[in-house]
């Protein structure tokens, strides 16, 4: 099997498989490749009346792409992850290159929650705003597809759903096709 590197992740993604590790001390990457896709549908997202209410009357700030790193260690710092050292040092790599990039959530100076393919939160609600920012930003910036990877009950609630193999590989080859640029809007 080749070196694992940027290039091989981007080249992953493109064609839909994806990079996990058992666990944050496991050495070794795998590929996957998921019979059924979670993904939000274009304008998909669903904000509830409270989680609207909470982002109307918060105090936090949200930035975007100013702590790549401390997001990906914040969404590692957890008992069970997928992100090992080789996912964490590729993705910065990625984030160097333009290819990757996340959204924070702040309290004063205090890093509270985010998102990057993965996210975390330290307060309430922190990494549901900071998804609600990113779906705000997909959709201006021209994006079509949003992949979660798996359908979990809370991003279900969020809006998203399910698709098979094939229809994401559908939606994968017909996004590929349009202009988007995350840094546009």
């Amino acid at each position: 099997m080749p070196e694992l590197t940027a290039e091989l992740l981007l080249r992953g993604y493109s064609v839909g498989i994806f990079p996990m590790a058992e666990h944050r001390d496991d050495p070794e990457i795998f590929w996957v490749d998921p019979q059924r896709r979670g993904v939000f549908p274009p304008d998909g997202f669903h904000i509830s009346r409270s989680l609207a209410r909470t982002m109307r009357r918060t105090a936090f700030t949200i930035t975007i792409n100013t702590a790549f790193t401390q997001v990906v260690e914040g969404c590692a710092d957890r008992a069970d992850t997928w992100i090992n050292d080789v996912i964490f040092t590729l993705y910065k790599r990625l984030f160097i290159q333009g290819q990757a990039h996340s959204v924070e959530v702040w309290e004063k100076d205090t890093l509270v929650g985010g998102v990057y393919e993965s996210m975390f939160s330290r307060r309430d609600n922190a990494s549901k705003i900071a998804l609600a920012c990113l779906v705000d930003r997909l959709n201006r910036a021209g994006f079509s597809l949003f992949d979660t990877q798996f359908l979990t009950p809370h991003l279900a609630s969020l809006g998203a759903i399910e698709v098979s193999r094939a229809t994401y590989q559908t939606h994968l080859r017909i996004a590929q096709q349009k202009s988007a640029d995350f840094t546009k809007p």
